[in-house]
């Protein structure tokens, strides 16, 4: 396991121990919004959004119809809108796309149980 998902599981184990509530942060371009599930980010269109989610940075390239392409820990990423793809140790899936704006879904693949 990459040293990246093993701070984010880290992180999320943690969180859920202790029972922390889901948090928020905004960024140029950029709101995201974690829980012990992950982080849902929601990218602006038209400027240069970035993210640093999970232990990993991310950020938007390019929307084309329906399918958005990331750059994700340096990996460049094309995902489809509903649809799931792996990239460094996280899930990614692009809920949403508008002409304002991409939401993402990053995730660990952790289930917390319960």
């Amino acid at each position: 396991m990459p040293l990246r998902q093993l701070t984010a599981v880290f992180v999320l184990a943690l969180s859920a121990t202790f029972g922390v509530a889901a948090c928020t942060t905004e960024g140029p371009g950029t709101k995201t919004e974690c829980n012990v599930g992950g982080c849902t980010v929601n990218f602006a269109r038209g400027v240069n959004a970035k993210a640093s989610i999970l232990g990993v940075d991310a950020e938007l390239l390019a929307v084309n119809g329906n399918t958005v392409t990331l750059k994700v820990a340096g990996q460049e990423v094309s995902v489809p809108v509903g649809e799931t793809q792996p990239a460094d140790g996280v899930n990614v899936t692009v809920q949403e796309v508008t002409s304002d704006k991409v939401v993402v879904k990053f995730a660990t693949g952790i289930n917390t149980g319960g």
